[in-house]
């Protein structure tokens, strides 16, 4: 079946890779970490970092910023 990104690749708008780095980046080390900060549940989170659903595309343009963001401001 492979992964959404293997079926569609316009639909992983995030790899779970870069999604990974991201939640580092950002500070948050569990998959409730990020859940609680932007208001999903922690199983989305796993989907997501398994590649099993794609990071909707809102997720993945908050998370890009706030990762710009944090840069900018050290």
């Amino acid at each position: 079946m492979g992964t959404v990104s293997e079926r569609d690749p316009r639909l992983a708008s995030m790899p779970p890779e870069e999604l990974r780095a991201t939640m580092r980046a950002l500070g948050y080390r569990t998959q409730s970490d990020l859940a609680n900060a932007i208001g999903v549940s922690r199983s989305s989170v796993s989907l997501w970092l398994d590649g099993k659903v794609g990071v909707p595309r809102p997720v993945a343009m908050l998370l890009r910023m706030l990762k710009n963001a944090q840069r900018r401001a050290f």
